[in-house]
């Protein structure tokens, strides 16, 4: 399932108190995905990496009562009251006794004495065995507590999320023209591409990397042959018309041939719409073939809805209809 799949499942088990668990691989996003869940809900998040837990962590520790009898003391990270979301990241990284000290938690929704409040959802995320990560295969019992839900990478979700967290638009038109590049996991190399590490090169290039070695630094978080690729993509993308003379004079600047530097300007072009600027920008578009306009326009009004109450937006949609509709 796509993200935003993944999202609309969630709605829908979080409400009826259904314990989830998201299975994926390395690196594509399923901790910000719940992140993600938790802030359009409006509810806390309350994230517990069972990996760093014993198994008598959950119950607490053992103190005497006023009445001279042992009680247990909750531990701090498992809610009281209120109402959120209780993610139990990497769960099946856990030892065995973890896992098992579970049980109770996920099914019955309490441990010992304690019980998780009403307004409260479980939600679980690990690997796959397959992906060769720290994993302890689930027991039986504790799986057939979850509702199962596999997450796999969507270009299109993917760069929907991108835009909004304002990953550089080079990344994402790279991406664009390479969609197969957005996750290639390798099992046995250190670094590969997946959305978190396109992530990093995003932050990379904020830093403005010295020139001699950028393509070193990119290669240490996507892989020697994507960074290959994209450094190859980024001296295009840096020799393209300036957006600047593009917005002053959008009927003479230069329209780019070959499609990778399409993708480029068109990225680089909803990455600085605005309500101001938006019909001179559509002046160029329209010089451009149907699919990066549509692919500018969709960028654009994703990053800044208020471009839709634009006169070029009106116009653009009317003529270009058959394309959006």
């Amino acid at each position: 399932m796509k993200a935003s799949s993944i999202l609309d499942a969630l709605r829908v088990l979080v409400p009826a108190r259904q314990p989830v668990f998201v299975w994926g691989g390395p690196g594509i996003g399923k901790s910000a995905l719940i992140n993600q869940l938790a802030g359009a809900l409006k509810v806390t998040l309350r994230d517990v990496r069972a990996l760093l837990l014993d198994p008598v962590d959950l119950r607490g520790l053992p103190f005497l009562g006023s009445d001279g009898r042992s009680k247990w003391a909750t531990p701090e990270f498992l809610p009281q009251d209120g109402a959120g979301i209780l993610f139990l990241d990497e769960l099946n990284a856990a030892p065995a006794m973890v896992q098992a000290s579970c049980y109770q938690l996920v099914l019955d929704r309490k441990l010992g004495e304690y019980t998780l409040p009403e307004g409260w959802a479980i939600i679980a995320a690990g690997n796959r065995d397959s992906d060769r990560g720290v994993t302890t295969r689930m027991p039986t019992p504790l799986r057939n507590r979850f509702v199962h839900l596999e997450f796999e990478v969507d270009l299109q979700d993917w760069s929907e999320w991108a835009i909004q967290a304002g990953i550089r638009p080079e990344v994402i038109a790279f991406l664009r023209f390479r969609p197969e590049l957005i996750s290639a996991f390798d099992r046995d190399a250190h670094a590969f591409p997946s959305p978190r590490s396109w992530e990093f090169v995003s932050h990379i290039l904020d830093s403005q990397p010295n020139p001699a070695i950028e393509h070193e630094v990119i290669a240490g978080a996507v892989g020697t042959g994507a960074a290959t690729e994209f450094t190859a993509f980024l001296r295009m993308f840096r020799e393209l018309p300036n957006i600047d003379a593009i917005l002053l004079n959008p009927l003479q600047e230069s329209v780019p041939e070959n499609a990778a530097a399409q993708y480029a300007v068109a990225s680089a072009l909803a990455r600085c719409a605005s309500d101001t600027n938006f019909d001179r920008i559509c002046l160029y578009l329209n010089r451009l073939p149907t699919e990066f306009r549509v692919l500018c326009v969709r960028d654009a009004t994703l990053r800044m809805p208020a471009i839709r109450c634009t006169t070029g937006y009106t116009k653009w949609a009317v003529e270009n209809h058959h394309a959006i509709a």
